[in-house]
């Protein structure tokens, strides 16, 4: 996909068509302002307005065309970013997706990394279980499977699995279980090419996404306060640099607003009650800029 100077200016992202990631990174470009598909049929999406390009395709496959430089920024997982090998860098966490990959086996068999020597390993991931073999300076037959990796074992395939562990149900009820280190922590993440110069929508891009992440941390709280107690209420409130307080037409009370960490929001009401805030409001935050 050959680029010119002016296709250059247009900012093309590589979006998740399908699977975990697809509707969470689709739902926070829309909080980031920019345009989505109407339907799961459309490939491509251009944003005329900001002029942007979103491209849907493979999770798998968007390392590859981002590391190539065919297109600007994309979205994926750290585990497949790793696990295709292609010279793409993570720009930033997005806070969704998260997982855990693991080796496991039948309970008994294999209880350390160091037994993986000379076994099979059965798995999705081979470029990720490859590399950490290698690092831990395993000899061990990696067996590329595309799905039910679970079931590898009792099929005979392999005698260990590297898989994707939520919950870890799903492996208790093919009678396997974890051991060892977690391989890998992932979740979903920004990359960009290594070797290309990056685009200079990105800085925008990345501020927007800073900016949703930011307003799913934080919620707006006002509440009134006598003012010789204000000191006391703006610490539990400092906000992100510091709270703004306005003066009432009733000179001994002021008005505060100040972000508070959306997970603290009714302890901090409770708090503010106890020393004698009043009318506490909390509201959303719907974008910010920091």
């Amino acid at each position: 996909m050959p680029t010119s100077e002016s296709d250059r200016q247009v900012l093309r992202i590589a979006m998740p068509n399908k699977g975990a990631l697809s509707e969470s990174a689709a739902e926070m470009m829309r909080e980031a302002g920019y345009r989505g598909r109407r339907e799961s049929k459309e490939l491509v999406v251009i944003d005329h307005e900001l002029s942007v390009e979103l491209f849907y395709l493979r999770p798998r496959d968007i390392a590859i065309y981002v590391g190539q430089g065919t297109l600007d920024v994309g979205i994926t997982g750290r585990d497949l970013l790793l696990d295709s090998g292609a010279p793409a860098a993570e720009i930033m966490q997005l806070g969704f997706g998260a997982s855990t990959f693991r080796y496991a086996a039948r309970p008994g068999s294999v209880s350390s990394e160091e037994q993986i020597n000379g076994k099979r390993v059965a798995t999705s991931f081979p470029g990720l279980v490859a590399a950490d073999l290698a690092r831990r300076g395993l000899d061990a037959s990696v067996v590329r499977l595309d799905g039910a990796v679970e079931t590898a074992v009792t099929l005979g395939v392999a005698d260990v699995i590297a898989d994707v562990v939520e919950t870890g149900t799903t492996l208790r009820n093919a009678g396997l279980a974890v051991f060892g280190e977690p391989i890998l922590t992932s979740e979903a993440v920004l990359i960009r090419p290594e070797d290309h110069d990056q685009h200079p929508a990105v800085e925008v891009l990345v501020r927007r996404l800073h900016g949703v992440l930011t307003a799913r941390r934080y919620v707006m709280m006002d509440y009134d306060i006598r003012v010789e107690l204000v000191e006391r209420a703006c610490q539990l409130t400092p906000g992100l640099e510091s709270p703004t307080v306005s003066p009432l037409h009733d000179k001994g009370y002021v008005a505060v607003r100040s972000m508070v960490p959306r997970a603290q929001t009714n302890a901090v009401m409770d708090e503010l009650y106890e020393i004698g805030a009043r009318a506490i409001l909390v509201t959303e935050i719907a974008a910010c800029r920091l």
